[in-house]
């Protein structure tokens, strides 16, 4: 090897990346370690070959293609391509090829550099599948407005608009009956009475159902309760209920997440699980707080819940992220579902314990 050419190898070995020298036939005449190791092949099995004799066939005749385009147009190309490490991983590789010229100006070879870029690969996948997440969010929760407005205005207009038309026409016939002395109007005032009881229930329910006076009033540990009785009543589905002690007092907006994290777990519970049993655990840890739902439903494997894309369980999860937590779902056919929400202490507890 001439003083040129270990010249040119140390410079190549202080390279990071893979990086190589092939005349214009594209047989290898210079690599650096990066790339012996890529092909993990020594350097005498590598020099003096051409790519199809180094790589797998279908990456050596592609290689020499590239090659073929560069000291044709004799210009730089660049571009990604991607391979399995020995590992058996899919990694990707940013790649450049530029053609070497004598001093006449002809192309008599190429050199080339590659890169690995697998990391930043899936990091931009991640960042895709989060936006596409983030728009399937929105989307949900445009919709889910959608039907909440709706509900509220049905009901709004069917029961109380109903209530209140019975109230005003018993109002004028109780007037009627007592200008004339009618025996019958204390019976119409008990009617009206009741129709007024059923009005107020219906009020109350559609705000609780918005948002529930006793989490404001009471607090978290009160809210829960009510919700677990409440959905008790209406499923059918035992419940056990395990809180702090002594209880803690937490922020609003951690007050409003976990509340609306387990009202979403019943949900799934009532409409998927066909459970009959659901464990409610609200615990302190030294440096977080921590609920966990579990049932003894029919629960789903993983394959199943992705097929769902349940933006339910997506929306759980970013109040968890919000509030720099996070939620876990363990489920098994047959096996029941447990769902676990993890919220740092720090951004949970508002006042000393």
């Amino acid at each position: 090897m001439s003083k040129d050419d270990e010249l040119q190898k140390a410079i190549l070995n202080n390279i990071p990346d893979q990086a190589w020298l092939k005349d214009k036939d594209s047989r290898y005449i210079l690599v650096n370690d990066a790339f012996c190791v890529a092909c993990r092949l020594p350097e005498s099995e590598i020099l003096h070959k051409t790519p199809a004799e180094v790589w797998p066939p279908e990456w050596g005749n592609e290689y020499i293609e590239t090659d073929r385009r560069v000291m044709q147009q004799g210009e730089r190309l660049r571009y990604e391509e991607q391979r399995y490490a020995e590992d058996g991983t899919l990694r990707w590789y940013d790649t450049i090829k530029t053609p070497i010229r004598n001093e006449q100006g002809e192309v008599i070879g190429t050199t080339g550099i590659s890169r690995e870029i697998t990391d930043k690969k899936k990091a931009e996948q991640e960042l895709l599948a989060s936006r596409s997440q983030l728009r399937e969010l929105s989307a949900y929760l445009q919709s889910v407005r959608e039907e909440e407005r709706t509900r509220i205005s049905r009901e709004l207009h069917d029961e109380l608009g109903q209530s209140l038309t019975a109230i005003r026409i018993g109002l004028g016939v109780i007037e009627k009956r007592h200008a004339l002395q009618d025996e019958e109007w204390r019976s119409d005032v008990e009617s009206l009475k009741k129709i007024a009881d059923s009005t107020v229930e219906s009020v109350q329910r559609i705000a609780a159902d918005l948002r529930p006076f006793i989490l404001d009033e009471l607090g978290l540990l009160a809210a829960i309760e009510w919700l677990l009785e409440s959905f008790s009543e209406r499923s059918a589905v035992t419940y056990e209920l395990k809180l702090p002690s002594p209880p803690l007092d937490f922020s609003r907006e951690v007050n409003t997440a976990i509340f609306r994290i387990l009202q979403e777990s019943l949900t799934n519970v009532s409409r998927h699980s066909q459970a009959t049993f659901v464990m409610v655990e609200l615990q302190q840890q030294s440096d977080s707080v921590n609920l966990k739902i579990t049932d003894n439903g029919k629960g789903m494997d993983a394959s199943t819940r992705a097929r769902r894309k349940s933006l339910g369980l997506l929306g759980m999860r970013e109040r968890a992220f919000m509030l720099g937590g996070n939620l876990t779902i363990h489920s098994t056919p047959d096996a029941g579902t447990t769902i676990e929400v993890r919220i740092p202490r720090s951004s949970a507890i508002t006042t000393g314990e």
